[in-house]
């Protein structure tokens, strides 16, 4: 049975950090891409970053490019998202997704004074 569990999403002000994980079973990891992809309030999904099986290959939106970093750990199955210099805008459900087909629960994140 898939599972993909996020964690690490939470309230942070303007200009604040937090980093996401995502925990991943019952596939074999390395062998797919993994993203991220987000919903803010009222909005459609969009999609936010990926990295390539090996993790040498990043990709970002070009709203967040510099200010978050995506990571994996193939020896733990698990992905990261390193949010730094958070903006409202931000403000979103965070899901892992596994090659376009598993998505996680979400990981609410809102950014707010």
């Amino acid at each position: 049975q898939v599972q993909l569990v996020e964690s690490g999403g939470g309230l942070v002000q303007p200009g604040g950090s937090l980093r996401l994980s995502c925990a991943a079973s019952g596939f074999t990891f390395g062998s797919l891409w993994m993203h991220w992809v987000r919903q803010g309030p009222g909005k459609g999904l969009e999609w936010v970053s990926q990295i390539n099986t090996g993790g040498e290959e990043t990709y970002y939106t070009d709203s967040v490019q510099g200010r978050f970093t995506i990571s994996r750990d193939n020896a733990k199955n698990t992905v990261h998202l390193q949010m730094d210099s958070l903006k409202p805008e931000d403000t979103a459900l965070y899901y892992c997704v596994a090659g376009l087909h598993y998505w996680g629960q979400g990981t609410q994140v809102t950014v707010s004074s």
